[in-house]
């Protein structure tokens, strides 16, 4: 396989010494650049954007073409695989995802099939490969899926939801029901990931968007252990060397001890918790990416500098940092404030790292 021109991010996954801190941005391929909005508009629509391998490279790529980042992510949705088990996903404009196939009972949960995803998922598989090509080992490729309760969210609401009214119902009256759907949906998570792997993803993140609309209880038993049950199947080791794994709870900041304990290399961490703090409950057992908040981009680049500074004397010195957002940048900031803030990162975080 390629050798990697640039490597930093995964060697800060695996908390081993850097020049400078490593920085790419959740959603990094999407609408506030231009070139990815044109991009969209030749696809026709959101998905076929996704099932488009060619295209799905293509704005994979395109930040890369604009900033000096230190890792492409995969261009695809979480949705994919609930999709795959033929819930009938569509878009409504304005409205966001919808399943016509909602599942609420266990002849529901019965019928639904774990994906093959060189089958039903093979143009995620294909768009893996062609990013990968593309890359020529410029910097590593991360691939990624929704958490198994995330994506069970959507596949019982039948689309967004505000309070999980079908999830949290049957969480409480029917756990044994939940419980047998989270189980199927982490095999097929597992799956999908380990196949994102074989066709030469580097790293590999899990985004459990909703795991923070639980109870502490209810996470570990409905979100966490499920997330560390894909953990525990994952192919760790691809192309000679180790394929770190990132668990990324939003709104999950009390649990981080918790989740560092689930076999995972690093957390996402969002920007309601601190990283000194994160990394006191971690204790320096696993990396963290993060933390700045998404609406410091519609700053002056000067306070983006001074914003970017402030996590990185968060985080403090030595191995392990990440830089990221909290969450996905917003589709309104300016692409200009965004390279203030990758320069910032490049230039102020080598002061962290080195001898001393």
């Amino acid at each position: 396989m390629t050798h990697l021109t640039n490597d930093t991010f995964l060697r800060a996954l695996l908390r081993q010494p850097v020049e400078y801190t490593p920085v790419w941005m959740m959603r990094q391929a999407g609408r506030y650049l231009p070139e990815y909005r044109a991009t969209r508009a030749k696809a026709g629509s959101f998905m076929d954007l996704c099932k488009n391998p060619e295209l799905a490279c293509e704005v994979t790529l395109q930040p890369l073409d604009r900033f000096p980042l230190d890792a492409a992510i995969l261009f695809s949705d979480i949705l994919t695989v609930p999709d795959a088990m033929g819930l009938g996903l569509y878009f409504a404009e304005g409205e966001g995802p919808h399943f016509e196939h909602p599942v609420r009972s266990a002849s529901d949960v019965e019928r639904i099939p774990v994906p093959d995803p060189e089958g039903e998922l093979k143009y995620v598989m294909d768009a893996v490969s062609t990013i990968r090509r593309e890359l020529n080992g410029r910097v590593p490729l991360i691939g990624f899926s929704g958490s198994p309760w995330t994506l069970v969210t959507y596949m019982v609401e039948g689309g967004s939801a505000k309070n999980f009214a079908h999830a949290k119902g049957m969480m409480f009256d029917r756990p044994e029901l939940l419980h047998a759907l989270l189980a199927k949906t982490a095999e097929a998570v597992t799956l999908y990931l380990n196949a994102q792997i074989a066709r030469g993803a580097q790293a590999a993140m899990i985004f459990d968007t909703w795991g923070g609309a639980l109870a502490p209880a209810n996470y570990r038993d409905f979100s966490l252990a499920y997330m560390q049950r894909v953990v525990e199947g994952l192919t760790r080791e691809a192309e000679g060397r180790r394929v770190p794994i990132i668990l990324f709870t939003k709104n999950g900041g009390q649990w981080l001890g918790d989740m560092a304990r689930t076999g995972c290399d690093a957390l996402g961490v969002d920007w309601t918790t601190d990283l000194a703090d994160a990394r006191r409950m971690v204790e320096d057992e696993v990396a963290l990416q993060g933390n700045l908040d998404p609406c410091a981009l519609y700053a002056s680049p000067s306070r983006i500098r001074e914003e970017v500074a402030r996590v990185l004397a968060s985080y403090g010195r030595g191995p392990g940092h990440v830089f990221n957002l909290g969450h996905g940048i917003t589709p309104d900031v300016e692409p200009e404030h965004a390279a203030a803030m990758v320069a910032a990162v490049h230039e102020l975080s080598r002061d962290y790292h080195g001898v001393g």
